[in-house]
């Protein structure tokens, strides 16, 4: 495992983070929705009040001006309301009346009604007015101020040419307004909070699976590989979707870290086994060399015997190099010659072959007429003759061995089999191994996984069933139509026919 990296920063959930920003927005967006109805709600109740109150006094002065009243009969109607506003209403209610009414002349002054002199807030209405003819003219009351405080009024022309002034206050309409406005402001109020608060937790649900997420990378990060994002109870589609692609994604990371890690130790291993396999030829001639250097080798049969051994050494290098090169091509998942190739004939041969190196071993063949597979011909040979050296390196010169092709389905089935010692649960798994040898170490290890490599060339497959005592069968498995990895080539094949031990 390699060594963790530094660790991640710890999660701050502040305005900047995805929560607070969320968090935020919604409160941002409620409170703009509250201002805005708010508004709209208290200008609508504002207007509607308002018109009453216009209404009202519209109705009246068209009651007024329709009967073609004059200052006399005003002064009579109007005696009993004077006396209730002067003497009646308390000192502290004259000076902001609910509703006023006055009698002014053409310029605007006010004048007595029923003997008693204007009051102070009638003479404040008349100031305020000032020209009585426009007030009369227009359809709509206007707003005046009267001591402090706001006023409706609207005006009628009398039959005497005298103008009659009523207004009517506002002030408990803008009262009334104002503790809206309150009441609003303090229910938003409550439901922002109550937003903050259901918004930080709908959110921190919602966010933990991306929490789960940048743990799981956390732990990544530090060298755990087998992490992964857990499932959480109540997903939603768009984070689930999320969830699975970065599994699978770990899952990919994973696996190509282990490929590395093993394609590394295996290299490892590869180098060291190849080093040792050439060292001893290496040695040998260097011996030889050096003793014919030194005039130690006097005799000529000496000499000759010398001879022999480093030509011996060198074809053992030289066969073992021949091997490697066709392993690191094969490594390389080379361009193939493909054509048909009748397999039949080719075991055929195989068997002659051995027949011919030893007379004396019974060869049973079982490949009658002919099997037809699309592959590269140079690469089965090979795998035969690896396959039948084998047999006859590790097995002795008596022991029986059967040959034999059949057809199943799409597939070719291509078994070499004996009646040798057999081999170990243990030594069979690792049979394929490169450098890997059994009993007496004879041969380089190397002519299995030979064998191994261009059967995957070829997009088939290699199995061995032994046990000690009952031999060993190899099965080469092949598909019958063109391999689906390597590409076919019409020129000469990368893959050479390797020496056989």
């Amino acid at each position: 495992m390699r060594r963790a990296g530094p660790r991640a920063p710890r999660r701050r959930h502040g305005t900047h983070s995805l929560r607070g920003k969320l968090t935020l927005t919604n409160v941002a967006l409620l409170a703009v929705g509250i201002v805005v109805s708010t508004a709209v709600s208290l200008m609508g109740m504002g207007h509607y009040l308002l018109g009453q109150v216009d209404s009202q006094l519209l109705k009246t002065r068209q009651s007024i001006g329709g009967s073609g009243v004059t200052m006399r009969q005003v002064d009579s109607l109007a005696a009993l309301a004077l006396v209730r506003d002067r003497f009646v209403q308390p000192t502290s209610q004259r000076s902001r009346p609910d509703s006023v009414f006055t009698a002014v002349d053409d310029h605007g002054r006010a004048v007595p009604i029923a003997g008693f002199a204007p009051s102070d807030a009638q003479s404040a209405l008349a100031r305020a007015v000032g020209d009585p003819r426009a007030l009369a003219a227009d359809d709509v009351p206007h707003e005046v101020t009267v001591h402090g405080a706001s006023y409706r009024t609207t005006a009628v022309r009398l039959r005497d040419g005298n103008y009659l002034l009523f207004a009517t206050s506002t002030d408990g309409l803008h009262t009334g307004i104002g503790k809206a406005l309150k009441l609003d402001l303090a229910v938003g109020t409550l439901l922002l909070a109550l937003l903050v608060c259901l918004t930080m937790f709908s959110v921190r649900r919602r966010m933990r699976p991306l929490e789960d997420m940048v743990e799981t990378s956390s732990a990544i990060a530090e060298g755990d590989l087998t992490r992964r994002v857990p499932s959480s109870h109540h997903p939603t589609q768009e984070v689930e979707q999320l969830r699975i692609a970065l599994n699978s994604m770990l899952h990919q990371v994973e696996s190509a870290y282990r490929t590395r890690e093993r394609s590394a130790a295996q290299l490892r291993r590869f180098v060291a086994d190849a080093s040792h396999e050439l060292r001893t030829p290496l040695a040998a001639i260097r011996g030889y060399l050096q003793l014919y250097d030194k005039g130690m080798l006097t005799e000529p049969a000496e000499r000759r015997r010398a001879w022999d051994r480093v030509n011996a050494e060198a074809d053992r290098m030289g066969r073992l190099v021949d091997e490697l090169l066709t392993l690191a091509r094969l490594d390389q998942r080379p361009e193939l010659r493909l054509r048909n190739v009748d397999v039949s004939r080719l075991v055929r041969d195989a068997a002659g072959d051995l027949r011919a190196q030893q007379p004396e071993r019974p060869v049973t063949v079982e490949a009658e007429g002919s099997v037809l597979v699309r592959a590269d011909e140079s690469g089965l040979r090979q795998v035969l003759g690896n396959l039948v050296t084998n047999v006859r390196v590790h097995t002795a010169a008596d022991v029986p061995v059967r040959l034999g092709v059949e057809r199943a389905g799409r597939f070719v089935r291509l078994r070499v089999a004996d009646k040798g010692p057999g081999l170990a649960e243990e030594d069979a798994a690792r049979v394929f191994d490169r450098f890997f040898r059994t009993g007496s170490g004879a041969g380089s290890g190397l002519g299995l996984a030979i064998v191994q490599g261009v059967v995957e060339a070829h997009s088939g497959e290699v199995t061995v069933r032994t046990s000690p005592g009952e031999g060993l069968e190899v099965t080469v498995t092949l598909p019958t139509g063109p391999c689906e990895g390597p590409r076919e080539r019409a020129e000469e094949s990368p893959v050479p026919g390797a020496r056989r031990r």
